[in-house]
């Protein structure tokens, strides 16, 4: 049993595997899985069967070598499997497992094949899709109040223009990426998670179309100025994945976030905007958001 490297180009060759994909952490998302890779962070895979097995290698010695829950749209591993497969394929631990499986197998029994451990930094904050599209009632008043500011001073004068993403407009949003990434010193650190974040952004741009992805840029005074990047993760939830905004301009964050809500999502009930990876300034961010439910991550490490 071997796994080789996955790289974007094998979105196609892997995409019925997550046809009906069950978990609903945002890395269950092809699209990232694949987008992710990166210098520090090497994804892995191999067909199983009915069943793709992902394994996430680190060039980092701090990050423990690692394996998903195996990604199938017929079954679903259970603890005892997990635990042969992990040994077989020399992993000592199974990382992002959300909490409800945990539930479903029941953590006394898990404790029997593994320690188990909570990844706070990796819980996934969800909300419904109604909610971020309307911003209705009070606890929204600053965000609107704040996108009514950005109409004001950039709509109602004709300075903007909101398009889908395609293939013909990614030089520009990697240049935008590029310019907004020179204000944060993404690159200071290429193992830093802003440098890792910037190239799994660079990879999803530069192959949008392959992996079918959605997203969707503004443009201010004929300039990209914000964009949004997102992908199913389940029937009823899709994740937002990339989202980049100038921050001087008051109230253009809040309106992407209001845009993307509305027209990258289809009929998908929920948001899944990620976890804040234990950084306090992007928890209060998304915190100010009202999340209907957080998805808690945990890893699994054989005894």
């Amino acid at each position: 049993m071997k796994l080789t490297n996955l790289i974007p180009q094998d979105y196609p060759k892997y995409k019925a595997f997550f046809n009906e994909q069950r978990y609903e952490l945002c890395v269950y998302s092809l699209a990232s899985i694949l987008s992710w890779r990166n210098q520090v962070y090497q994804p892995f895979g191999m067909v199983l069967d009915d069943t793709l097995i992902v394994g996430v290698n680190y060039t980092d010695r701090d990050k423990p070598h690692h394996l998903l829950l195996p990604i199938s749209p017929n079954r679903e591993y259970a603890p005892m499997e997990l635990h042969r497969l992990a040994l077989k394929l020399g992993y000592d631990r199974i990382q992002f497992v959300p909490g409800d499986y945990i539930v479903r197998y029941d953590a006394q029994g898990i404790d029997d094949l593994f320690d188990m451990r909570p990844q706070a930094e990796y819980n996934d904050y969800v909300y419904r899709t109604k909610d971020l599209a309307g911003l209705k009632g009070n606890k929204f008043s600053k965000k609107r109040n704040l996108i009514h500011q950005f109409i004001s001073d950039y709509i109602e004068p004709g300075r903007v223009q909101v398009e889908k993403i395609s293939g013909a407009v990614t030089s520009e949003c990697l240049a935008f990426l590029e310019d907004w990434c020179l204000a944060r010193d993404c690159d200071q650190n290429p193992e830093e998670d802003l440098a890792c974040e910037k190239q799994a952004a660079v990879n999803a741009l530069e192959n949008f179309e392959i992996m079918e992805m959605h997203g969707l840029l503004i443009r201010i005074d004929g300039q990209v100025s914000a964009f949004g990047i997102a992908a199913p993760v389940t029937a009823e939830m899709g994740a937002l994945h990339f989202e980049k905004a100038y921050g001087d301009i008051k109230g253009l964050y809040q309106y992407l976030d209001q845009q993307c809500a509305k027209h990258l999502f289809g009929n998908r009930r929920f948001i899944n905007k990620e976890s804040d990876m234990g950084l306090p300034g992007i928890a209060q961010a998304k915190k100010s958001y009202h999340p209907a439910r957080m998805i808690n991550a945990h890893q699994l490490i054989v005894r």
